[in-house]
């Protein structure tokens, strides 16, 4: 069983993503990851992905924390494929909680054209997955506009009440709290109230993290972290997410409904380097 959510006060508690081809030994895993976290597992659609994805599953399990495999819709070649995914992470690795995403590609590659095209074939609940992740952009995406997001959010929330499902919304990682903080309360008041687990970008260089915020569309508050990060000698030294974190939690321990339920890291400078923040500061 996972950690409950955290009272008010508390640190958050934490997620983490692993990319599968990188994931480590059993040994480091359980060295550095609390029996109970969710190990996010990403899909990038590199060859043999779906044997890399399957073997982290088991090393995710084996160690008694929650494998949460990516499925990149648009990806997915066929129902077939599908199928036969969702057969082996289930039955071979224990996997009941996905995370659901469009894709990022421009044309699919099978049927499902979007994350709503998945969830819709009522596969997940076939093979007793209940527990579904989807994706939220508090800073808009350069694939789509806010009026879509806002849309395609709906839609999962309406697609949870309907079938029982434990729905939840994972961010992409930002460098401005206020905004995140703004944008949760914002989907609560339009009934979209599943709980936000807020993405956050792990301790690296600040060279780092501008290049993975460039890659990854993340583009508003960007500019935060570049002037936080001084002149160009400064991108050698390391950022510190507690910037980012610390406002949050203020801001929900002074509110009577908190709307960000825990974090999700994304450990850019290393999985060693995120799980000891991690346990300093008591999410772990």
């Amino acid at each position: 069983m996972f950690a409950p959510e955290p009272a008010i006060g508390r640190p958050l508690l934490a997620s983490i993503e692993i990319l599968p081809r990188q994931i480590p030994s059993r040994y480091q895993l359980a060295l550095w990851l609390p029996a109970g976290t969710r190990v996010y597992l990403a899909d990038i659609g590199s060859p043999g992905s779906d044997a890399e994805m399957l073997v982290a599953a088991k090393r995710v399990r084996e160690i008694g924390c929650i494998p949460v495999p990516h499925l990149a819709a648009r990806r997915i070649s066929s129902q077939q494929a599908l199928e036969t995914r969702l057969g082996q992470l289930a039955e071979q690795a224990g996997v009941d909680d996905v995370l659901v995403v469009g894709g990022g590609i421009a044309r699919p590659m099978g049927p499902y054209a979007s994350a709503m095209d998945l969830l819709d074939t009522g596969m997940l609940d076939r093979f007793g997955i209940k527990d579904i992740a989807v994706a939220g952009h508090p800073e808009g995406s350069p694939d789509f506009t806010e009026t879509f997001a806002i849309d395609a959010l709906r839609q999962k929330k309406n697609f949870a009440d309907r079938t029982g499902a434990r729905l939840r919304i994972v961010t992409q990682f930002g460098f401005a709290p206020a905004r995140v903080v703004a944008w949760a309360e914002a989907l609560a008041k339009i009934g979209v109230d599943a709980p936000v687990h807020v993405g956050v970008a792990g301790p690296a260089k600040v060279a780092t993290l501008i290049k993975y915020a460039r890659l990854c569309g993340v583009g508003n508050s960007l500019s935060m972290l570049q002037r936080s990060a001084g002149n160009l000698l400064s991108l050698t030294t390391g950022y510190s997410p507690e910037a980012f974190v610390t406002p949050i939690e203020e801001q929900l321990s002074a509110s009577a409904r908190p709307v960000i339920a825990q974090m999700h890291v994304f450990p850019f400078g290393g999985l060693e380097q995120a799980s000891s923040w991690l346990r300093r500061r008591g999410s772990w």
